[in-house]
């Protein structure tokens, strides 16, 4: 459990926070559903002076540490309770260069919490932390514009006491106390900025120490040059400021890298970024980077040659300070089979540079086949390992890649996510009998049949999903709907295999809900006031009569197709002709969550939460309700499997019992409560989804919804780490053979191009070690990129094992593919061990 402790800006004590114990509780293991990565990582920052010590910051899913020895990522901030949701925003972090074990962040979003801000200090690697409450001195926006750019925050060279941070709107702060207390440096006249940054990064340069601090700092400021100085610095501790002469007024300074010679690079865009600004003048589509001598007061533009891209992320070799590597941002050009970022290394200390992906770019999904056609993008950050230099970290709108060796052709970049996930749930149901079915914002969803395995998105692909449900007496019927920039609804008659898109559809995003034996669909778009209603899977639409609820969230009875609840405000309304129209029935007090439940198996039945009026039921179809009187406040209700013994399903609250928050489990229909959760796994409460759902297969078993930690798992005493490496699912034969099997398959096709997939089996008794497959083209026909394996040669072709799929355990599968241009599909099958592969159909 992690120990936290808060104090007020202005006081220099602090103690242990506490929290009355629940009445009742159970140990259960937390973890989240295995999806892999899924959201904006800030940035990486490794650690300079101990080896494989690394951590990453995210808009909205906290902080994480690189844990060497198990290979993933450990989350950091799940504690956050749900007071202090915006602590997911984690805006900038501090490595002390004294004490590797120190690590200090600045945590806050502006739109939760009222904008709490916190500076949190650990001096455990993270373990646990001091929280300093700094709200009211200064809010940060860890999900804001601007947010890969930094760092805002840093321990000074000369002593682990003397900390600063850059602010967004009021200035640069120092603290002399490790953090405890802070107050402004007056010299700096330097508030906010038109794109509300304002300073986005502070440089302090070890070589300048004096009297223990550095004298000189450097500090960025997140505005155009010509519309007032955005490079500032002090040669005399922070008593006084300058503008720095000479640096570009038509861009904003992004991210600075200090190398051993004492230059400093710093990365320059027309924007905030990560991407354009819609409220400012700011595109986000050009950039430069430039050396600053800061003996001389002399500027270098070292932008690679012909290059006018947006750039952010900059880094140095400790060892070399000629050895350079730079990232573009907001940039999209050809990478492999998607398109994204640029990425440059330099050996002249930017003299020149090389295109790293253009030289040769291969990727290696790790197991999380959703990312194969996806690009690193929105690479705010790009670190080179300060113990090993070849390797390196990019930080994606996606997660994290790695490459072992930057300098390889072609280089491989791993999805480097074990243990990271980012995503937003939006909603989930657990299919009796079936697989768990989630959706998300960004990247769909997915269909879990083992939450602990990494698994494979819906498609075909809308984007952001919001609306998600399944006929409960017919369980093999979904239906989905979203997508910001591509509205969609999808159906499945096969519990999510497979989706087929409806014909028409009413405005866009919002919810769903189908009856229980699946003929009616009704959909209540977002920001409308009027629902919709199919019995043709979408492929027609009548309005809704009686349900003027804008952003209505209905729900179907889960016994009589005829019946549908919806609730706003206190008002419930009820349907009993199949969703033609609702009728006002029972009033509650005011307020409350539109996300209700009925009860599996049980018609009439149906749960609402009322937030700080607590739980009501209802047995009667929404006519009267009850309160459940040992719960004060529920901002969330589910049901689950019915415990053994038990007639009635599982509940489960993310509300208040006995006066203690958090996630409480009841097998009694809320005559009891167990609290299933604890205070080091609050996840900042069920953020945008406002869901808990209990697993209807197996008893106990619990998932959240999260503002960005994906969906928290709660397993009853059990474990829920998901594999590092997770192979691909395959069914084994019933008698495996001595003969590996390659089966080809061309996946997509276009004029004058096709992507390509090789899944090569192992039926053998015993391990493959290593794997090569050859082909030729007779027709001129070339590989124009590959990923999951190194490619080599040029007609004929040859694809070997990369490191992580070498090894194929008898009945395992390994995957890899690439894009060619030509115009015959591909049609060469290549060739494994002289044995030519099987060609599927697409």
């Amino acid at each position: 459990m992690h120990r936290l402790s808060t104090i007020a800006a202005a006081c220099a004590l602090c103690a242990a926070a506490s929290a009355p114990a629940s009445a009742a509780s159970e140990t259960y293991q937390w973890n989240s559903v295995a999806m892999g990565g899924g959201g904006f990582v800030s940035a990486v920052i490794p650690s300079k002076t101990q080896k494989g010590l690394a951590y990453a910051r995210t808009d909205v899913g906290g902080a994480y540490r690189w844990d060497n020895t198990a290979a993933r990522w450990v989350p950091l901030i799940d504690w956050a309770s749900e007071d202090e949701t915006g602590l997911l925003g984690i805006e900038s972090i501090a490595l002390d260069p004294k004490n590797a074990a120190k690590v200090y962040m600045l945590a806050g979003i502006g739109y939760f919490n009222n904008g709490k801000t916190m500076i949190l200090r650990s001096s455990d690697y993270g373990k646990t932390f001091i929280k300093t409450d700094v709200t009211a001195l200064f809010k940060a926006h860890g999900n804001g514009m601007g947010r890969q750019s930094g760092e805002r925050l840093q321990v000074d060279p000369g002593s682990s006491n003397i900390l600063y941070v850059g602010t967004r709107a009021n200035g640069l702060f120092k603290s002399v106390d490790s953090g405890a207390t802070w107050a402004r440096v007056a010299s700096l006249n330097v508030t906010t900025t038109p794109n509300e940054n304002g300073i986005n990064f502070v440089s302090l340069d070890p070589s300048s120490v004096v009297g223990g601090a550095a004298q000189r700092i450097v500090v960025g400021v997140s505005r155009f040059g010509y519309v007032a100085p955005n490079l500032y610095r002090s040669n005399d501790g922070g008593k006084t400021f300058a503008p720095v002469a000479g640096a570009p007024t038509d861009l904003m300074p992004q991210r600075v890298a200090r190398a051993s010679d004492g230059n400093l690079y710093v990365t320059y865009a027309n924007g905030a970024g990560p991407h354009g600004h819609w409220a400012q003048p700011e595109p986000m589509d050009r950039g430069q980077i430039w050396k600053y001598n800061v003996g001389t007061g002399a500027w270098t533009n070292v932008t690679p040659a012909g290059i006018s891209s947006a750039f952010s992320g900059i880094s140095v070799a400790p060892d070399n300070p000629n050895n350079l590597v730079a990232s573009t941002v907001n940039t999209y050009q050809q990478q492999g089979n998607a398109w994204g970022d640029r990425i440059y290394t330099s050996a002249n200390g930017g003299a020149s540079w090389t295109d790293v992906i253009t030289r040769g770019f291969a990727k290696d999904s790790a197991g999380v086949s959703w990312v194969g056609d996806k690009a690193i993008h929105w690479a705010g950050t790009v670190e080179l390992d300060p113990f090993d230099t070849k390797a390196a970290w990019v930080s994606s709108g996606n997660g994290i890649f790695k490459t072992a060796n930057i300098n390889a052709t072609p280089a491989t970049w791993t999805f480097n996510v074990a243990g990271l996930e980012e995503t937003v749930p939006l909603n989930l149901v657990s299919i009796p009998g079936g697989p768990l079915v989630s959706v998300i914002g960004d990247y769909d969803g997915f269909r879990h049949t083992d939450p602990t395995r990494y698994a494979p998105i819906h498609t075909p692909s809308m984007g952001s999903t919001t609306g998600l449900d399944f006929a409960a007496r017919k369980t093999s019927v979904l239906a989905r709907a979203g997508g910001n920039d591509n509205p969609g609804m999808y159906y499945s008659t096969d519990t999510g295999a497979t989706w087929k898109k409806s014909a028409l559809m009413n405005g866009k995003n919002g919810q769903v809900a189908l009856s229980s034996d699946g003929t009616v669909l009704l959909h209540s778009p977002d920001s409308s006031a009027t629902s919709y209603r199919s019995t043709d899977f979408g492929s027609s639409w009548t309005a809704v009569n009686g349900l003027n609820v804008t952003s209505a969230r209905p729900v179907a009875d889960a016994v009589n197709p005829r019946k549908f609840y919806a609730y706003d405000n206190g008002r419930m309304f009820v349907s009993t002709d199949g969703g033609v129209s609702f009728a006002p029935k029972a009033t509650l007090q005011s307020g409350g969550s539109k996300v209700i439940r009925a009860v599996p198996n049980r018609e009439g039945e149906l749960w609402v939460p009322l937030y700080g009026a607590g739980l009501a039921r209802s047995t009667d179809s929404g006519a009267n309700f009850s309160s459940i009187g040992s719960v004060s406040y529920a901002a969330a209700v589910g049901f689950g499997a019915a415990a053994p013994g038990a007639s009635f399903p599982t509940v489960f609250i993310w509300g208040t019992v006995g006066g203690v928050k958090g996630v409480h489990r009841s097998v009694d229909t809320g005559a009891t409560w167990v609290r299933v959760n604890d205070d080091a796994h609050q996840y900042g409460g069920p953020g945008n989804g406002q869901f808990v759902i209990g697993d209807m297969n197996r008893y106990g078993v619990v998932y959240m919804s999260t503002a960005g930690r994906g969906i928290a798992m709660g397993v009853p005493g059990g474990t829920t780490t998901p594999p590092i490496d997770p192979p691909p699912p395959v069914e084994p034969p019933p008698t495996p053979t001595p003969t590996n099997q390659c089966v080809y398959q061309v996946r997509s096709q276009w004029p004058g191009g096709f992507n390509g997939a090789v899944q090569i089996t192992n039926r053998g008794t015993s391990a493959m070690q290593g794997w090569s497959v050859s082909w030729t083209y007779p027709d001129g026909s070339k590989v124009a990129s590959m990923w999951n394996a190194v490619l080599s040669g040029t007609n004929p072709y040859t694809a070997t094992n990369v490191g992580w799929n070498g090894m194929i355990q008898p009945g395992q599968t390994v995957e890899f593919g690439f894009q060619g241009t030509s115009g015959s599909a591909g049609t060469q099958v290549p060739v494994l061990g002289g044995t030519t592969c099987a060609k599927a159909a697409r």
